[in-house]
């Protein structure tokens, strides 16, 4: 609840500037792109890095937004989104054999609202400088606050299973968060009317488990069968490719006192490139035509009478 009414409040703000500040402009529109993740699944031989480093390129998938933008200064833009992404991560493509052992895998459908302050720091209003402005370029930074629901899941026996209620760690982690959106990006302007961006997104967030992944193994005897079974799939793999004093580091074991499943230490965070297209519309607003427009109206209609009268 604290949550819907942040974001009521804001998206409050926001609708309260555009239809108080009338010579600026207002846009809507939508975005399709990649999404990838940082977390404990990926990497190479190494353990967990920080930013791309651990990233795994097979692992992208799509993204799609919608948006409303509006520029209430010269040179700053309030922007709010829905975004819907996949994430996804699999330890058979890792190189670092203590990954490849732990044999764990998810796929995560998320969907993310932010609203962020957009600086523009680079523009061109006439490119080609015919004097007849059809094409302008912007080029900008932002920052704001997001919010964002979670649900990953797993293939299991031929079905994808929700993790988040069978508590694989014995940790009771929640679907909704809160992360802090870094942007950069750019924009073509075509005859002020049809824009066309694109968008690189890094989103920080303050969970660990968007990959169901944080801490060690829990103890199977207080979860489900399908609990226990998702929680530890080392299992499923050949012992034979594994030495045994190396396979006695995985699964719950009350003598390992180490009982590494994931890397606490870091939150998960995720990324997003987006192309965009929005369509601008311009004009007063209906609290400048409510508070000034029937003085100007009378003031011309007075102008005009006394026109007529001289002749």
């Amino acid at each position: 609840m604290k949550l819907i009414r942040l974001y009521s409040f804001l998206l409050f703000l926001m609708t309260f500037a555009m239809s108080s500040f009338a010579q600026y402009r207002f846009e809507y529109g939508g975005s399709a792109g990649i999404a990838n993740y940082l977390g404990d699944i990926g990497g190479k031989e190494k353990t967990r890095r920080d930013f791309i480093a651990d990233m795994k390129l097979a692992k992208t998938r799509q993204a799609a937004s919608g948006f409303l933008r509006y520029k209430f200064h010269p040179n700053f833009y309030a922007k709010a989104e829905l975004m819907y992404l996949r994430i996804s991560g699999d330890d058979k493509l890792s190189t670092n054999p203590g990954r490849n052992a732990r044999n764990l895998s998810f796929v995560n459908d998320m969907f993310d609202l932010n609203l962020q302050g957009q600086f523009c720091f680079y523009e061109n209003t006439d490119m080609g400088s015919d004097y007849r402005f059809k094409l302008a370029f912007r080029s900008y930074v932002g920052v704001g606050v997001g919010g964002f629901y979670s649900n990953p899941k797993a293939s299991y026996e031929g079905s994808m299973v929700k993790l988040r209620p069978l508590e694989t760690e014995g940790v009771a982690y929640k679907a909704i968060g809160l992360s802090i959106p870094a942007t950069i990006g750019f924009h073509f302007t075509y005859r002020k009317k049809h824009r066309f961006g694109w968008e690189l997104n890094w989103r920080t967030t303050f969970t660990d488990y968007l990959d169901d992944i944080s801490q060690g193994w829990g103890d199977p005897s207080k979860m489900t069968d399908l609990g226990a079974a998702l929680s530890d799939r080392t299992g499923e793999l050949d012992p034979a490719l594994f030495e045994d004093s190396f396979l006695n580091n995985f699964g719950f074991k009350p003598e390992n006192t180490l009982n590494k499943r994931g890397d606490p230490t870091h939150n998960d965070s995720y990324l997003t490139m987006n192309f965009s297209y929005s369509y601008i519309i311009r004009g007063k607003s209906s609290f400048y035509r409510s508070r000034y427009g029937s003085f100007f109206k009378k003031k011309g209609r007075s102008k005009m009478r006394k026109i007529r009268a001289k002749f």
